[in-house]
C-alpha cells in the first residue's frame, strides 16, 4: 500500500498536488474485495462505465462482452440455426450487418433441427396471407430512391417465411446508391419461388446481377429488361440455361444484347409464348428468326419496335408463327413492301387475331391485301401513321378480311372517304367498331351511291380531330350504319345540326354513350332530338366544349333522360337555372356531373347542387370561377353527409390557397365520425389521390402526399390511437426499414 501513496507528477490520481494534508487517511478507501483496494477521491471527475481497479501499478477497465466482435463467419452460423422465419425478421432489424449475413442464407444452408417450429410459422403465415395474395405468393416493388440493395435485402429476409416473394418490380433512378448485383443476389438467395422480374433504368446492373438471379430462381417465368445498360448476352445466357420455364420475355434500350442472347434463350427456352423487343440496335434478324422459329408451337404474342431487322425476320414470323395471336409491328425502317407480301402468304399466321403496324413506309397496298388474305381470324386491325396505304388496299383488305370486327385508322392521309366507307361495305357481317383519327385525306364530299346495304353489324363509330368531316359525310354515315349505339365525334369543326340530325333519325338501336365534345357548332336543337328519341337508353353524354348548348339542352335532359349517368357540360353557356331544374327533376339519378369552366353558374346552385349530389360519386366544377371557395367547403360538407355503400366520392375543385387545409381536414372528420371508418377512409384516400393529380400544384407546394393504403394493411388509422411495432412484424414488414427514418405512420409495406 505504501506505492499508493508514493506517487508524483503525470501518475498522480490528483494531478496538481495532494488534496488532503493526511495523505494516510483510511475512510478515502473503500475495501471491494481482499486482493483489491479502490481509491475514491471527494473530487469531481468524469463519468465512468466501471471503477478503476488498481493491479501492481496497472488500472484497466473492465469491457463488456459483445456479440459483435464475433467475426461474420460466426456469426452466420449462429443466424443460419434461428428457429423461424419471425426470429430471422426481428435479428435483421438490429444493424445492416445483421440484415447482409440473413439476406445471404440460402434456404438450403438453413439448419433443420427446428422443422417443427418452421411449419408451423409457415402455416400461420399462410393464413395471415389468405385472401392477401390468390397464388400464394407475395409482390414487392421498388421506385426511384427506394430501389436500394438494403431494401431489396430486407424483402429477401421478410418474404421468406411468408410463402416467397414471387414478383418483384424493380424501377431504378440514376442515384448512386441504387440497385447493384448485391442487392439481387440478396433475392436471389432468399427468394428461390421468384417467377416474375422486372428491371427498369437500373444502370449499375449487369451481367454478375441477372446471373446470380438465374442461379437462385429457376422457376422464373416472366423477365423485363429495360434501360440496363450494362446487361450483355452473358447474362441473357444465364438465363437462358438456367431458367427453362421462362415463357414472357421483354427487352427495351438494353443496348448491348444482340442476337447471341436471343439465340440461347431460343434454344434453351421452348415455351417461350410472348416476346417484346423495343430499341435494341444490336438485335437482328438472326435473333428474331432464332426465338420465333424454336417456339413455333407456343408463341402467341409478338411485338418488334425499333429495330434493324429486314423482310426476312417478316418472312419467319409468316411462316413459324402458327400460334401467334398478337402482332404488333413498329418503326421498322428497313422493312420493305416484298417483307409483308412474304408473310400475309406464308400461310403461317391461321390463328392471328390482332395486328398493329405502325410507322412502317413498307406497308402499301399491295403487302396489307395479302395481309388480309393470309390471316382469315383477324379480328382487330390497328393502323397508324402508314403513308404509303391508299383507298384501293384498305378496300382489299375490307374483302379479304371476312372476321374483322374493329378497324382502327389513324394518321394515314392518303384515305379518304371513299375508302373509309368502301372498307365498311365490304368488312361483312362481322365488323362492330369502326375508328378514324387524325386523318387529314378525309373531305366533305358529295357522293352519289346507288342504293346498297347497310353496315348492319357496326355499333360503335369514332371519327376525331378529322377537319374534312363535316354534314355530308355524317348524313351518308347515318344511312350507311343505322344500328349505332355508341358514337364518338370529337373535334369536327364542319358537323353542324344539318348533318347530325339525320343520323339521329336513322339510328334504330337507341344511342347509348355519344361524346360530341369540341363540335363547337352543334346547337340545343340537336340534344332536344337526341333526348326525345334516344332518352330511354342514354347513358353517357359528353358535350364538354359545345359552347352553343345551354339551359335549354339541361331542361330537355331532366325531362327525357332517366337512365343517364354521366353528363359533361363543361365550357357550355349553362347557369343557375339549368342546374336547378336538373335538381327538380325527380327521375334523373346522375351518378357524374361535370360542370368545368361554365363561368355563369354561382353560388346559387349551391343548394341544387347538394340534392343532385344525393345519387352523384362524381363532382367537377373545376375553374367555375364564380363559385366561391367558401361555397365549395360547405358543398363538400353537405355532400359527405349523405351514406357512402361500397361507391368512391369524387369532388374536384379549384385550386384555390385555402382548400388543402381546410376542406381536406373537413374530409377526415367527417370519414371518421358519420360514416364507416375503414369504407370512409377508403374513399377519402381516393378523392386525395385525384385531387394530387388534378390540383397538383397545390399539394406540390405543401410538401404533397405521402402514398397511402387501405387501413387493414398498412395499420395507418390503427396509428391515430397509438401504433404497434410487432403488428407489422406479424404482418410481414420487411426488416431494415424501421432503421432507416421512416415514422410509425408511413406506408412501412413496400
Amino acid at each position: 500500500m505504501s506505492k499508493v501513496f508514493g506517487f508524483a507528477g503525470e501518475n498522480d490520481f490528483c494531478p496538481g498536488g495532494a488534496i488532503y494534508t493526511n495523505l494516510k487517511e483510511q475512510n478515502h478507501f473503500l475495501s471491494v474485495s481482499r486482493p483489491v483496494d479502490v481509491y475514491f477521491p471527494l473530487r469531481k471527475r468524469s463519468r465512468i462505465s466501471a471503477p478503476f481497479v488498481f493491479t501492481e501499478e496497472r488500472f484497466e477497465q473492465k469491457k463488456q462482452a459483445s456479440i459483435e466482435v464475433l467475426p461474420d463467419e460466426c456469426l452466420f452460423e449462429i443466424l443460419r440455426r434461428l428457429p423461424g422465419g419471425d426470429e430471422r425478421s426481428a435479428c435483421a432489424c438490429v444493424s445492416k450487418r445483421w440484415l447482409s449475413l440473413l439476406s445471404n442464407i440460402c434456404k438450403d444452408e438453413l439448419c433443420s433441427q427446428n422443422e417443427s417450429a418452421e411449419k408451423n410459422t409457415r402455416v400461420k403465415s399462410e393464413v395471415e396471407d389468405e385472401g392477401v395474395e390468390g397464388d400464394g405468393y407475395l409482390s414487392r416493388s421498388l421506385e426511384g430512391k427506394k430501389a436500394t440493395d438494403i431494401r431489396l435485402a430486407a424483402i429477401a429476409v421478410g418474404t421468406a417465411s411468408r410463402g416467397g416473394l414471387g414478383k418483384l418490380f424493380i424501377r431504378g433512378s440514376n442515384s448512386s446508391q441504387g440497385v447493384t448485383g448485391v442487392g439481387l443476389r440478396a433475392i436471389a438467395r432468399g427468394c428461390p419461388s421468384l417467377k416474375v422480374v422486372s428491371l427498369w433504368n437500373l444502370l449499375s446492373v449487369g451481367d454478375e446481377g441477372l446471373s446470380e438471379i438465374a442461379n437462385g430462381c429457376h422457376k422464373l417465368e416472366k423477365l423485363d429488361l429495360s434501360h440496363c445498360p450494362a446487361i450483355t448476352d452473358k447474362g441473357l445466357l444465364a438465363i437462358a440455361k438456367s431458367c427453362p420455364n421462362l415463357t414472357d420475355l421483354v427487352i427495351e434500350s438494353c443496348t448491348n444484347i444482340g442476337n447471341e442472347g436471343l439465340q440461347a434463350v431460343g434454344q434453351h427456352c421452348t415455351n417461350l409464348k410472348s416476346i417484346s423487343i423495343k430499341n435494341c440496335p444490336a438485335i437482328g434478324d438472326q435473333g428474331i428468326a432464332a426465338l420465333v422459329s424454336s417456339a413455333s408451337n407456343v408463341l402467341t404474342k409478338v411485338k418488334l419496335q425499333a429495330l434493324n431487322v429486314t423482310d426476312v425476320s417478316l418472312a419467319v414470323i409468316g411462316h413459324y408463327g402458327k400460334a401467334v395471336a398478337d402482332l404488333v409491328l413498329t418503326s421498322l425502317p428497313n422493312v420493305s413492301e416484298r417483307g409483308f407480301w412474304v408473310m400475309g402468304n406464308g400461310q403461317g399466321l391461321k390463328k392471328l387475331k390482332s395486328m398493329t403496324v405502325a410507322s412502317c413506309v413498307g406497308l402499301t397496298d399491295t403487302g396489307l391485301e395479302a395481309v388480309g388474305k393470309g390471316c382469315p381470324n383477324l379480328k382487330l386491325f390497328y393502323l397508324h401513321k402508314c403513308p404509303f396505304l391508299s383507298d384501293n388496299g384498305l378496300v382489299s383488305f375490307a374483302k379479304s378480311a371476312v372476321s374483322l370486327e374493329s378497324l382502327h385508322l389513324e394518321e394515314c392521309h392518303r384515305i379518304t372517304q371513299i375508302g373509309f366507307f368502301g372498307s365498311l361495305l365490304n368488312c361483312g357481317a362481322n365488323l362492330k367498331a369502326a375508328s378514324l383519327v387524325n386523318c387529314l385525306g378525309i373531305k366533305d364530299l358529295k357522293l352519289d351511291l346507288p342504293e346498297l346495304s347497310p353496315c348492319s353489324s357496326l355499333r360503335s363509330l369514332s371519327i376525331r380531330n378529322c377537319p374534312g368531316f363535316g354534314d355530308g359525310s355524317l348524313a351518308f354515315l347515318g344511312k350507311l350504319c343505322p344500328q349505332l349505339q355508341n358514337v364518338e365525334l370529337s373535334g369536327l369543326l364542319g358537323v353542324t345540326d344539318a348533318g347530325f340530325l339525320p343520323l339521329l333519325e336513322n339510328c334504330e338501336a337507341g344511342l347509348v354513350k355519344v361524346n360530341l365534345s369540341g363540335c363547337v357548332n352543334l346547337s340545343d336543337k340537336v340534344v332536344s332530338v337526341m333526348t326525345e328519341q334516344h332518352g330511354w337508353t342514354l347513358e353517357v353524354l359528353n358535350l364538354d366544349g359545345c359552347r352553343r348548348i345551354t339551359d335549354s339542352s339541361l331542361v330537355a335532359i331532366a325531362e327525357n333522360c332517366f337512365l343517364l349517368s354521366d353528363l359533361d357540360v363543361s365550357k357550355c353557356a349553362t347557369t343557375d337555372f339549368g342546374i336547378a331544374a336538373m335538381a327538380r327533376s325527380n327521375q334523373l339519378n346522375l351518378q357524374v356531373l361535370s360542370v368545368s369552366g361554365c363561368s355563369m353558374i354561382s353560388d346559387k346552385s349551391l343548394p341544387d347542387l347538394v340534392k343532385l349530389g344525393q345519387t352523384l360519386l362524381g363532382l367537377n366544377v373545376q375553374h367555375c370561377n364564380a363559385i366561391r371557395s367558401s361555397t365549395v367547403d360547405v358543398l363538400v360538407e353537405r355532400l359527405w353527409r349523405f351514406p357512402i355503400t361500397g361507391n368512391l366520392l369524387e369532388v374536384l375543385v379549384s385550386s384555390w390557397p385555402s382548400f388543402p387545409e381546410n376542406t381536406v381536414a373537413k374530409f377526415w372528420f367527417q370519414c371518421t365520425s358519420e360514416v364507416c371508418p375503414y369504407q370512409a377512409f377508403s374513399s377519402f384516400v381516393f378523392v386525395i389521390m385525384f385531387l394530387n393529380v388534378m390540383v397538383g400544384s397545390v399539394f406540390s407546394s405543401k410538401g404533397g402526399l405521402p402514398l397511402l393504403h387501405h387501413p387493414c394493411e398498412t395499420g395507418i388509422y390503427k396509428s391515430r390511437h397509438g401504433f404497434d411495432k410487432s403488428r407489422h412484424m406479424r404482418r410481414g414488414l420487411e426488416p431494415g426499414l424501421l432503421n432507416e427514418g421512416y415514422s410509425d405512420s408511413s406506408c412501412l409495406f413496400v
